[in-house]
């Protein structure tokens, strides 16, 4: 394990003995962060996963990309000239082309942050303005804040999988409502990122067929 690894997996190791097991199970954290995209860019198309499956997302997505030629995604200025009916065609609903024409202003008028900005704006802020946008909530975020910024202590507690990972692994009955998950994580602070990534493995062990023992 690097040594880059080895501070938050050693803090969860000695903070959360379940913890330390799931570590000592699934190995060494691996989340990367993405390919660094625009936040219009990530935002826009996570309105198009919203309620699909990928391949139905990816098809919509590529129809609509191929709308503005030359450019490997548009512009907010560019999506706002573009006639509604076009991006209906391209398999967008009429909620999710009011949902990225919103995100394209509030992207002109500075309430989704530049990635420049973002970088110097604090987790809470940046749900507090993104959330501004039509159809994108804390969920989106969360996600956001995780897989494209890398932000170390993010616990997204109305994750299904995320709640269903830590039934398993404490080996509750039932779920855990978000509110409880939120208090148990407390102790997981200043590394909720890494310790919800080991949750995730654990919810997918499950789904795989090799509980966690």
């Amino acid at each position: 394990m690097g040594h880059l690894d080895s501070e938050p997996t050693g803090y969860l190791s000695n903070v959360d003995p379940v913890m330390r097991r799931l570590i000592e199970e699934i190995g060494p954290f691996s989340l990367k962060s993405r390919i660094r995209r625009s936040s219009f860019e990530s935002l826009a198309r996570a309105i198009a996963f919203q309620q699909l499956h990928d391949k139905a997302a990816e098809s919509i997505l590529r129809r609509f990309i191929a709308l503005f030629p030359g450019r490997r995604f548009p512009r907010p200025d560019e999506l706002l000239a573009m006639h509604m009916q076009s991006i209906r065609k391209a398999g967008f609903s009429r909620p999710k082309i009011l949902a990225l024409r919103d995100l394209a202003t509030k992207t002109l008028d500075g309430t989704v942050p530049t990635n420049r900005m973002i970088r110097q704006l604090a987790d809470g802020a940046i749900i507090r303005r993104l959330i501004e946008v039509r159809g994108i909530g804390q969920w989106t975020v969360e996600m956001l804040l995780i897989f494209q910024l890398g932000r170390p202590d993010v616990l997204p507690v109305d994750d299904f999988g995320l709640r269903n990972g830590f039934r398993i692994a404490y080996k509750r009955p039932t779920m855990p409502t978000p509110k409880q998950l939120l208090q148990y994580g407390e102790r997981w602070r200043p590394h909720r990122t890494v310790a919800s990534w080991y949750l995730w493995r654990a919810a997918d062990r499950e789904k795989q067929g090799m509980k966690v023992l």
